[in-house]
């Protein structure tokens, strides 16, 4: 893994726990921090999963920081950082936020196989 990924997914870890630590903590549960690797398609998912629900993030670009804000730029470096990252429900209540980052750039023959979603 080249060393720009593993400092994005690094930062990335750090963001998305920060997160799952002061928004989704309830006493008495803890997050779960999971790491994929799928070498066959060269990914890596970093997903978070936290057990408050009715706490879903808005996308940055709704809702950023006032721009003397000391707090509130987590989820944009998140969207900078990751090739995409999503939410998804974790029943019976919580939810796994992830994103993910592709191991290598794609070559210009296979670039058009395969889809990438924006942020």
């Amino acid at each position: 893994m080249s060393p720009g990924v593993t400092e994005r997914a690094e930062q990335i870890v750090a963001e998305l726990a920060a997160n799952a630590a002061l928004h989704g903590r309830v006493n008495g549960r803890d997050f779960r921090l999971t790491l994929t690797l799928d070498a066959t398609a060269s990914l890596l998912r970093i997903a978070v999963t936290d057990a408050r629900d009715e706490r879903l993030p808005s996308p940055p670009a709704d809702c950023g920081p006032s721009p003397d804000s000391e707090s509130g730029r987590g989820l944009l470096l998140v969207t900078a950082l990751a090739d995409r990252w999503g939410v998804e429900p974790y029943p019976p209540g919580g939810k796994t936020i992830w994103a993910e980052l592709r191991l290598r750039v794609p070559s210009p023959d296979t670039l058009s196989e395969q889809v990438w979603s924006d942020h």
